[in-house]
């Protein structure tokens, strides 16, 4: 199999799986001496149609909401990409919960947008709502998990032409399930779909940056306040506002969070790799 570039294609409000993707894209291209590529569909202006040959080899992520890939963001990934047989690895990230049929629902799109899915991981990161969940991650003992993975990807490729490579397959997980419902601290439903983020006007310089960086364009850009669309609770607004002035009161959003904490934050999750 003759891969000419190894590209790395995500969603990835908070940079996590960004990461994930392009370390991975780096270290395949270095050991297969082909050029790399990045490409980002996480903002609307970054949104455009793609096409794979062949001979890309396509390190493909998303990170995991409620144990799926985000729904908002899936229209997206059925939208803009079109493969004509190409190797593709399919990789999500998950806070240290579980990531449930995300990787399952990841391969199954990219199957029918024409990927051929050979390789796929579940890799632990830090929890966008709580940077107490999975703090560090990954570290330096994740990074030489990835490694080890990476390093089996070229002599698969040799072994096969793209049509023959082997299907991922996931024991135990080949059925996609329904979303996961977030509880809140007395183990109820928690209702937060209508949450959405807040500004500390004595912090707020209406630098523009919480709106450039909201995955929806929900952030009105003249006047940051001013939440018009749909909010993911993604985090990046809060995340990269640098004075700190981004932040939720929804209670039902803050009982789910404390929720997660204190049922997962004595977890240290497991990365998961698959080959098939």
């Amino acid at each position: 199999m003759n891969i000419t570039c190894v590209k790395s294609v995500c969603f990835s409000p908070t940079g996590n799986t960004e990461y994930a993707v392009k370390y991975m894209a780096r270290r395949l291209a270095e050991a297969l001496g082909c050029k790399e590529e990045h490409i980002g569909f996480t903002l609307p202006a970054e949104r455009s149609e793609h096409s794979f040959s062949k001979s890309d080899l396509v390190v493909f992520g998303v990170p995991v909401y409620a144990g799926r890939i985000p729904n908002k963001a899936l229209p997206f990934v059925r939208s803009l990409f079109r493969a004509d047989g190409s190797p593709a690895i399919a990789v999500v990230t998950y806070g240290n919960r579980e990531y449930e049929s995300s990787l399952t629902e990841l391969r199954n799109e990219l199957t029918d947008l024409g990927f051929r899915v050979f390789a796929g991981a579940a890799l632990v990161a830090q929890h966008s709502m709580n940077e107490n969940l999975a703090k560090g991650r990954p570290d330096r003992k994740d990074l030489a998990e990835w490694d080890s993975f990476l390093s089996k990807i070229p002599k698969k490729l040799t072994a096969y032409a793209p049509e023959d490579l082997p299907r991922l397959s996931l024991p135990g997980r080949e059925e996609v399930l329904p979303y996961y419902i977030p509880l809140n601290e007395k183990n109820e439903k928690a209702n937060f779909l209508k949450a959405k983020p807040l500004t500390d006007e004595s912090k707020c310089d209406k630098c523009g940056i919480c709106a450039k960086k909201c995955p929806m364009g929900s952030i009105d850009f003249e006047d940051p306040f001013l939440v018009s669309g749909i909010c993911i609770k993604c985090q990046a607004c809060i995340k990269y506002c640098p004075k700190g002035a981004k932040y939720f009161a929804d209670e039902e959003l803050l009982s789910h969070i404390r929720h997660v904490a204190q049922h997962y934050g004595g977890n240290i999750a497991s990365n998961y790799f698959f080959m098939g």
